[in-house]
C-alpha cells in the first residue's frame, strides 16, 4: 500500500488549503484514514481521522472548525479541508491509512500501519 499525500504550500493566515491523500497498492478491505502534523521541533501531533464509510470523524481541538476531513473511496482518496489558517499551523502534514474491519476511527500514530511522505503547509502571518 503506497499513500501519496498533495495539496500543501504557501498561504497567508486566514487562508485555505486541501489536501488530498491518494491512496494506491493491494487495498482489498477498508480502512482508515488519519492524518496528523509535525511542525520544526516538535512532536507529531494528530490532526483528524475518519471512518471508511465517513460516518465517523473525530479532530485535534486545535483544529475542531476550521478543518473538514472527507474521503471519496470510490477514488482511493482522502481530503483535509483546511480553513481560516493560522501560523501555529504550519508543519509538514502526512495522512496514514490502516486496515479495519469495523467502521472505527484511530486517534494515536502507533495505530497505523501506511504512511504518505508529508506536505508541507507554509501559513505566513
Amino acid at each position: 500500500v503506497q499513500l501519496q499525500a498533495s495539496g500543501g504550500g504557501l498561504v497567508q493566515a486566514g487562508g485555505s488549503l486541501r489536501l488530498a491523500c491518494a491512496v494506491s497498492g493491494r487495498t482489498f478491505r477498508t480502512y482508515v484514514m488519519g492524518w496528523f502534523r509535525q511542525a520544526p521541533g516538535k512532536e507529531r501531533e494528530f490532526v483528524s481521522t475518519i471512518s471508511w464509510s465517513g460516518a465517523r470523524t473525530e479532530y485535534a481541538d486545535s483544529v475542531k472548525g476550521r478543518f473538514t476531513i472527507s474521503r471519496a473511496n470510490a477514488k482511493k482518496t482522502g481530503y483535509l479541508q483546511m480553513n481560516s489558517l493560522k501560523p501555529e499551523d504550519t508543519a509538514i502534514y502526512s495522512c496514514a491509512v490502516r486496515f479495519s474491519d469495523y467502521d472505527n476511527i484511530y486517534y494515536s500514530a502507533d495505530q497505523y500501519s501506511y504512511w504518505g511522505q508529508g506536505t508541507l503547509v507554509t501559513v505566513s502571518s
